[in-house]
């Protein structure tokens, strides 16, 4: 089943806002590039959490059950995803664009700063990976809002 790359974003520093992008470099190396985040993990031996990404379905459950209304970066994550019908479930590999091909290793779990944002939005993420998803980079690439998402 196909899918859509929708959104873009990273941020530069630990804490710092989102920035979003129209297109990035992803790599085994790095993760994605300029994120901080897949920097940090990208310098484990083992990483599991190089990009991160979420469902916009999910995203507008979690945001409907409060009755509020976010733009999607603010959930963290560096990947917006639609229409692809995710199996949730660890070793789900997934290619993006023409190259880039991610491995989910789990479930991401929303933090306590989704509270900040919108009051219960962080138990609200918790059902059904409405929190997304994080992954390790397979094989390289560089990616487009608007890329086609296949399920390998």
């Amino acid at each position: 089943m196909a899918g859509r790359l929708a959104g873009i974003a990273h941020h530069g520093r630990k804490y710092a806002a989102m920035e979003t992008l129209e297109r990035v470099a992803v790599s085994v190396a790095a993760g994605v590039a300029g994120d901080h985040a897949s920097a940090v993990a990208s310098a484990k031996s083992r990483p599991r959490r190089q990009v991160s990404l979420i469902e916009r379905g999910g995203w507008r459950a979690a945001l409907a059950e409060l009755g509020g209304t976010l733009e999607w970066w603010h959930s963290r994550r560096n990947f917006l995803i639609e229409d692809t019908g995710l199996p949730h479930a660890a070793g789900t590999r997934l290619q993006l664009g023409a190259r880039l091909v991610i491995e989910i290793t789990g479930e991401c779990a929303p933090c306590q700063r989704m509270d900040a944002l919108l009051p219960g939005l962080n138990d609200a993420m918790k059902p059904d990976w409405r929190g997304g998803f994080v992954g390790r980079v397979v094989r390289d690439g560089e990616v487009a809002v608007g890329d086609e998402i296949r399920i390998l």
